[in-house]
């Protein structure tokens, strides 16, 4: 049966003609690319650190290439309706696993989509009284939501609606606000609740939601304690709060986040880190240990991912963990970073240039976050961008700056265009979905590649041909007999 991975690599988007990208030399198209048409093992095994927004495009159709993908979300999102859950009980934030729990979930079947609906559901936005009123019937097992999913079902999530809502209850003193609450959130705060553990309610999650077997949503930290992300700038000064750093709000209350903020940082961002619940200053900074999952599977990857999103509050705040950095260091593996479609808030200027991050400086933030280099709490380490970052893959017309040579002169050599869809809303462009698989299985395809050369290079003497060269060559001896 022939591979996934070889049938992804044939697709015809891999014959796309591609234009430069803004203020760079031209990129190679995926089909320039050696060993774009090499055979290799199915179902390799991924690790994606990303958020909960941006890779969520492209989640569901990673399963063309695999559905052995570790996905490595952060907890400290503290904006929107996730503020209020962490306000009134406490806790990790998990709106980002919920959100990527949701993609992968599966709709084979109309149970299955009606499970998904429910779960996926937000209460109005507009009115608390009517978002009351329309959690209230939720709860109860009333509202139509509830049409189309078995008495088991029902029973098993129901439980742990009401778990919640029990909760809610028990905090008087806290008013809660159900305004444009996800059901979906509510549920996993109840299956935390009720087993004290984030691990447990991602498992109980994950089979109801059915997820494929080999995908896991994975928590950068364990943790069932809320989690503080500071930001320090280029000046000195600190931003407390993921929105603050990424959205911040429009009014006192983190629930009114603005995603679509464009007012620039004071400075550029110089590096993220993580703060204890006693205080906001730098005295205050903690080095928190990352799940001994993640370390596992980055142990046991095929390729490691760093997904296109919030640079300094999706992707990041995975990498500056103790452990990471020595993982994917000692592994050989396709190391590939996607590049953002567009220029955000976080990445509107650097310290180089005083401009938008280009991709040379998206890819030394993520060596310097692997290799803590500004940490005031652990071991720091100084391997070079190359050793953490293989391969860059731009989505056709991005506005970020695709500079070669600087990405060179990082070790970055492999750099793929995809094409690409413009965002919905109209700021910048998204990878097209069948685009980036192929692109990410010609990236592992060209590296399994290169691994078998050297090994038949090392076991027989063989020189063999590189995989630009012409094809159909013929092995040849290194030395004639």
């Amino acid at each position: 049966m022939e591979s996934h991975l070889l049938r992804m690599v044939s697709l015809p988007v891999a014959q796309a003609s591609l234009s430069p990208a803004r203020g760079g030399t031209p990129l190679p198209s995926l089909s320039e690319q050696p060993g774009a048409a090499d055979a290799a093992p199915p179902e390799p095994s991924l690790v994606v650190f990303s958020g909960g927004t941006a890779f969520n495009s492209v989640a569901g159709h990673m399963r063309q290439l695999t559905t052995r993908i570790a996905h490595v979300l952060p907890v400290s999102d503290d904006g929107g309706s996730t503020a209020e859950i962490v306000r009134v009980l406490g806790g990790p934030a998990v709106g980002d696993i919920r959100s990527r729990c949701l993609r992968l979930a599966d709709d084979s079947d109309e149970e299955a989509r009606a499970v998904r609906r429910l779960l996926a559901h937000r209460l109005s936005s507009a009115d608390s009284k009517a978002a009351k009123q329309e959690w209230y019937c939720i709860v109860e097992g009333d509202d139509p939501l509830w049409e189309g999913i078995s008495d088991a079902y029902k029973h098993i999530i129901r439980s742990f609606l009401v778990h919640f809502h029990a909760n809610i209850m028990r905090h008087s003193t806290k008013r809660f606000d159900y305004r444009g609450g996800s059901v979906g959130n509510f549920f996993f705060a109840g299956a935390r609740i009720f087993f004290r553990s984030l691990e447990a309610a991602i498992f109980l999650f994950s089979r109801v939601a059915r997820i494929p077997e080999g995908s896991l949503v994975l928590p950068a930290i364990c943790t069932e304690e809320h989690i503080t992300l500071g930001a320090e700038l280029a000046d000195g000064s600190l931003i407390v709060g993921q929105h603050q750093i990424s959205h911040p709000s429009s009014t006192d209350s983190p629930r009114d986040v603005d995603k679509t903020c464009d007012e620039a940082l004071q400075a550029p961002i110089k590096r993220i880190f993580y703060l204890s619940a006693e205080g906001d200053t730098h005295e205050h900074e903690v080095a928190p240990a990352p799940n001994p999952q993640v370390l596992t599977q980055l142990q046991r990857a095929d390729a490691v991912i760093y997904g296109m999103g919030s640079l300094y509050t999706s992707i990041l705040p995975s990498l500056v963990l103790r452990g990471v950095g020595e993982c994917i260091a000692a592994t050989n593996v396709p190391k590939i970073f996607l590049l953002n479609g567009a220029i955000d808030r976080e990445t509107s200027c650097c310290s180089s240039s005083g401009g938008p991050m280009t991709a040379a400086d998206m890819v030394q933030a993520a060596a310097d976050a692997l290799n803590r280099r500004a940490s005031k709490r652990t071991h720091r380490l100084a391997f070079p961008p190359s050793v953490y970052v293989s391969a860059v893959l731009v989505p056709a017309g991005s506005p970020v700056l695709v500079d070669r040579a600087a990405l060179e002169r990082l070790g970055v050599r492999q750099i793929l265009e995809v094409p690409s869809l413009p965002s919905p809303d109209g700021r910048g462009v998204h990878f097209d979905p069948d685009g980036l698989v192929a692109a990410v299985a010609t990236v592992i395809a060209t590296h399994r590649a290169a691994q078998q050369r050297q090994a038949a290079q090392a076991q027989h003497g063989w020189v063999l041909p590189s995989p630009a060269g012409p094809a159909g060559v013929e092995l040849s001896r290194r030395n004639s007999i």
